[in-house]
């Protein structure tokens, strides 16, 4: 199957986890990770994203149950390959699956799946859940041999780790950036080559370091991602979820779909 690219602006998806991560501070029940996704949805998010963890320190498994049931657009339930997770995700039957990497000791997400060195695991993964009608994307990071595994094991999408690049942005490091966004787009150029739909996320945000908003000379990482024509959609939680607490949820969403939309508008 060939995908296309996102014509205006790749597809937002909004990770709820830090809602949950707040509500699990003080044990009870707010803030509720449902309502946010309820009003992301009103606002406009195009997914909503969350990721159940071994050790369950965000969502939860009712959480899972509840916006199975409630919410109407495509759920990206991100999992840990195991039997456990495969398990529940093939009873919640989610829209969307994205297999990441998870150790218990990570702040969160430090890295690429590794695909090429467990490729039967991930095939019958893969197999799993697209007869439980779930697309499949693997997060990974932008390295050839992974991205070829991917195809080779039947995942029709991946999604690429930009959390290296977005470390690079706040540190302001023009070297590094400009060469891990090199990597990053030949590695979605490669992706599409292989006929898989390609997705990126991972720590990037809105107003660059030094600035009160975006500018030309200054883009944010959302932006300079954004405007790569490959990029399918956008996974984004930590920062958008930052910048609601000054602007509301519902601004947020709106002001990084802007940033994309006009990011994806100025490379054309």
């Amino acid at each position: 199957m060939i995908f296309a690219p996102a014509p205006d602006a790749p597809l937002l998806g909004v990770n709820i986890d830090h809602v949950a991560t707040l509500r699990n501070a003080r044990g009870g029940p707010f803030p509720d990770p449902l309502a946010a996704a309820l009003l992301a949805v009103e606002a406009g998010a195009d997914i909503i994203t969350f990721h159940l963890r071994e050790d369950r320190r965000h969502i939860r498994d009712e959480d899972v149950i509840r916006l199975k049931q409630a919410i109407r657009a495509p759920l990206n339930f991100e999992a840990a390959v195991t039997d456990e997770m495969l398990d529940i995700i093939e009873r919640t039957r989610p829209e969307h699956v994205c297999l990441v990497p998870e150790r218990r000791q990570e702040v969160t997400t430090e890295g690429g799946l590794e695909v090429a060195g467990q490729k039967p695991r991930l095939r019958e993964a893969c197999a799993r859940l697209a007869a439980a009608g779930c697309r499949v994307s693997l997060f990974i990071d932008a390295d050839p041999a992974q991205i070829e595994a991917a195809a080779e094991v039947g995942a029709p999408c991946i999604e690429l780790h930009t959390g290296a690049y977005a470390n690079a942005w706040w540190a302001q490091d023009a070297a590094e950036m400009a060469r891990l966004r090199a990597r990053l787009h030949a590695g979605l150029q490669r992706g599409r080559a292989l006929g898989l739909r390609t997705h990126a996320g991972h720590g990037l945000a809105l107003w660059s370091p030094g600035t009160s908003r975006p500018t030309p000379e200054a883009p944010s990482s959302t932006a300079v991602i954004a405007a790569l024509p490959e990029v399918a959609e956008l996974h984004i939680g930590h920062a958008l979820m930052g910048h609601a607490l000054f602007v509301g949820l519902a601004q947020a969403i709106r002001d990084f779909q802007a940033e994309a939309v006009q990011a994806r508008a100025a490379a054309r």
